[in-house]
C-alpha cells in the first residue's frame, strides 16, 4: 500500500478523535465570518501530530486543526502560533490558506484549534510523482523550490514576525530543543542518537542569516495547482525565525534518500523522470534565492535525520500514550532506528 493511499483523502471520524460538533457549530456561527451550517466533519488520514479535520457547509469547506487530547510534551503541538504564522504570510501574499479564527477555549471541542479555508488542489506523496509527465514533474519541483525561496525572502519584520524566533543561532537551538524532546519520549537507549546527541552541538555551522523558516518543508505538505504551481503550503507547527538552510537541507534530504514510495528520489533515472536533480535543485534554489553556493551539506542532513528522529520519538510516545494522531503512528515510529543509523552514517561523512 502507497503512502497515497494510506495517508491521502478523509474518513469519517475515529472515536478516540470525535469532538462535539454541535459545540463546534455553534462557535463557528459566531467567530467564523460567512459560516453557515448544516456542518458535516470527516477527519484527514494524514497528519502524525495535530489532529486535522475536514469541516463541510453547503457553501464552503473549512480545515480545522487542534491539539491532540492528553497529556502532551512541552512546546508540542502550538497551534496557535501555527495561526499566527498563517496569518502573517497570508496578509504578505504568500500561498497559505486563509485563517479564520482560533479558539484557545478547551470547553469547545475538548482541545485548542483553529479553523482555515480548505485549498483545492492535488498534494502529492510520492517523490517520483506518478501520473505526471516529465513537464509536469520538472514544473512542480521547480514550483517547490521556487516557493522555497520566497518563504525565506520574507522580511519577518515587515510582516508582524520580528518576535517569531528566539535569538541566537538557530541550528544549537534546535539541537538542544530536539534532544530535550528526544529525551522526553525516550524508550530504551540507541546508540547512534546517543553519539548524535554528543557529537552535533560540537559541529554547529556558522549562520546563514535569519528568515522564517518552515520547519516541516516537504513535498506532501504542499498543495499543488494543475500547472505545478504551489497553491498553498499546510503544516506551520515547527515554523519559527531561523537558518533558510535548516529548510533548504531538509527538502534536500529527498535526493539523499532511497526511493521508497515516499519523497525519496535516491537510485531513480531523474533525468529520464523529468525531475532536477541534486545538483539542479541547488542551482535552481541559489537563483532564487540570490545565493552563490552552498556549504557542505553533511552536518545539516545528520541534524535533519536527527531532529526527525526527535519528531518520530514523540510520535511513538502519543502511541503508547493513546492519543496520536493517526493509526499508523506506530509504524511510523519504527523507523527511528534506521533513521539515527542513516543520521549518524551523515555525521561520520562530516568529520564525526
Amino acid at each position: 500500500m502507497s503512502e497515497a493511499d494510506v495517508f491521502s483523502g478523509v474518513k469519517p471520524v475515529e472515536p478516540r478523535h470525535r469532538i462535539d460538533e454541535a459545540k463546534l457549530a455553534a462557535w463557528m456561527e459566531t467567530h467564523v465570518r460567512g459560516y453557515a451550517g448544516p456542518l458535516t466533519v470527516q477527519q484527514f488520514r494524514g497528519g502524525q501530530s495535530n489532529p486535522t479535520y475536514r469541516l463541510d457547509t453547503p457553501a464552503q469547506a473549512y480545515v480545522l486543526r487542534r491539539k491532540p487530547f492528553g497529556v502532551l510534551l512541552p512546546s508540542a503541538h502550538a497551534v496557535d502560533r501555527e495561526f499566527r504564522v498563517i496569518g502573517a504570510l497570508y496578509g504578505e501574499g504568500f500561498p497559505v490558506p486563509r485563517p479564520f479564527a482560533l479558539c484557545e477555549d478547551p470547553e469547545v471541542i475538548g482541545a485548542a484549534f483553529y479553523v482555515m479555508e480548505a485549498v483545492d488542489g492535488a498534494v502529492h506523496w510520492d517523490g517520483a510523482l506518478p501520473g505526471l509527465d516529465p513537464h509536469a514533474r520538472h514544473r512542480h519541483y521547480a514550483g517547490m523550490i521556487a516557493t522555497l525561496a520566497r518563504l525565506h525572502a520574507i522580511d519577518s519584520e515587515a510582516a508582524g514576525l520580528a518576535d517569531y524566533g528566539r535569538p541566537g543561532n538557530y541550528f544549537a537551538r534546535q539541537v538542544d530543543r530536539w534532544t530535550r524532546q528526544y529525551r522526553a519520549a525516550e524508550d530504551g537507549r540507541l546508540e547512534d542518537v546517543e553519539r548524535l546527541i554528543a557529537w552535533l552541538p560540537k559541529r554547529v555551522p556558522e549562520q546563514q542569516g535569519a528568515c522564517v523558516v518552515h520547519g516541516d518543508y516537504r513535498l506532501d505538505n504542499l498543495i499543488f495547482s494543475p500547472d505545478g504551481g504551489v497553491s498553498a503550503v499546510l503544516d506551520w507547527e515547527l515554523s519559527t525565525l531561523g537558518d533558510p538552510l535548516a529548510d533548504f537541507s531538509y527538502l534536500l534530504m529527498q535526493w539523499a534518500l532511497p526511493a521508497d514510495g515516499r519523497s525519496g528520489l535516491g537510485g531513480l533515472d531523474l533525468n529520464a523522470l523529468g525531475i532536477p536533480t541534486r545538483d539542479e535543485a541547488v542551482a535552481l534554489y541559489c537563483r532564487a534565492s540570490d545565493r552563490k553556493d552552498l556549504p557542505d551539506l553533511d552536518w545539516y542532513f545528520a541534524y535533519n535525520l536527527f531532529r526527525l528522529v526527535g519528531i518520530l520519538q514523540g510520535v511513538a510516545a502519543r502511541a503508547k500514550a493513546g492519543n496520536a494522531a493517526s493509526e499508523h503512528a506506530s509504524a511510523m515510529a519504527a523507523r527511528v532506528p534506521k533513521l539515527a543509523a542513516a543520521a549518524w552514517g551523515f555525521a561520520e561523512r562530516a568529520g564525526a
